[in-house]
């Protein structure tokens, strides 16, 4: 209808169903033992990979499907879009039940009155949670989103200024999202053997690789174009699924649901302000320039996260 007005209540709906497909990865811990919460964490992620690959893919024959019903063709993915997205809402709204953060909570709950000394409340309150955890944790996700979602964006623009079409660039932005979200599995084990810290550290080292790499790429270069956008979405996973972890090692169930909202939108927050300020990078200098910005910036994770090992909690 060529109203800008309607595309940005199109993408709100559309941020909302993503908001929604990203606290999956809450959900999966809420019923998993304390040493199985990273993988549970991975579970989620990699259950999204399938159609995170696909559908940039699918941007061309959706196009051609929206053309042919007299639409403009990049509003092809947005038919997509609804679809998939009312198929999930019906699947969760029928199948997951009972609700997991409710029965955690009763189970919970169960488990104070049956331990309390004869005489205490049942409801004795839980302890409170590790505020240092949380803030390392949503540090990590904070500077990971702002470094991937920055670089991501202009990556489309970029290739299309240099002649790229849009299969090409829906390969590149495919293989961006299958590395966000496939290695989930084994990322996920890994931060349960190896610690949340050791692979936060290897988020920023990879992500900063994925920086240097997009920014040395040559204009044309659609290999060393996909091996930035792989690296980049790598290091986001490693540092959504270790932060997530640090997050929930870090709340007491009871504060959770809402702890992890909260960090939620500072997440969404930082990844529209490194998308808009993006595009400033980009039409002030250069890609290049805001390539290697974006891996510089994710190296702040490291002193975040040995700063958290070297001082004590509080509580």
């Amino acid at each position: 209808m060529d109203s800008v007005v309607l595309l940005f209540i199109a993408l709100l709906v559309y941020g909302a169903g993503t908001a929604t497909n990203l606290q999956a990865r809450y959900a999966g811990t809420d019923l998993a033992p304390p040493r199985r919460r990273a993988t549970a964490v991975s579970l989620a992620m990699v259950s999204t990979t399938l159609g995170a690959v696909a559908g940039p893919n699918l941007v061309t024959p959706m196009g051609a499907f929206a053309t042919a019903l007299g639409i403009p063709a990049l509003a092809g993915p947005f038919l997509l879009a609804s679809v998939a997205y009312t198929f999930a809402g019906l699947v969760l709204y029928f199948w997951l039940r009972p609700d997991p953060l409710l029965l955690a909570n009763a189970i919970s709950a169960q488990d104070r009155a049956e331990t309390a000394p004869a005489g205490d409340s049942p409801s004795t309150p839980a302890p409170p949670g590790n505020n240092r955890g949380v803030a390392v944790g949503t540090t990590v996700m904070v500077l990971t989103q702002i470094a991937m979602v920055a670089i991501m964006t202009m990556t489309p623009v970029h290739m299309q200024s240099h002649g790229h079409g849009l299969t090409e660039v829906g390969v590149v932005i495919g293989i961006h999202i299958g590395f966000m979200y496939l290695p989930s599995l084994i990322t996920g084990v890994l931060v349960d053997r190896l610690g949340r810290v050791p692979i936060a550290v290897a988020a920023g080292v990879t992500l900063l690789a994925a920086g240097i790499v997009a920014a040395t790429a040559p204009a044309q270069s659609m290999g060393q174009l996909m091996i930035a956008l792989a690296l980049l979405g790598l290091g986001w996973n490693f540092g959504l699924i270790s932060g997530t972890a640090l997050i929930v090692d870090a709340t007491p169930l009871e504060t959770r649901a809402k702890i992890q909202g909260s960090i939620d939108v500072l997440i969404a927050l930082a990844g529209a302000t490194g998308g808009a300020l993006s595009g400033v990078v980009v039409a002030g200098t250069s890609y290049a320039v805001l390539s290697l910005a974006g891996g510089v910036l994710s190296l702040l994770l490291i002193p975040v996260v040995v700063w958290s090992q070297r001082t004590t909690p509080r509580n």
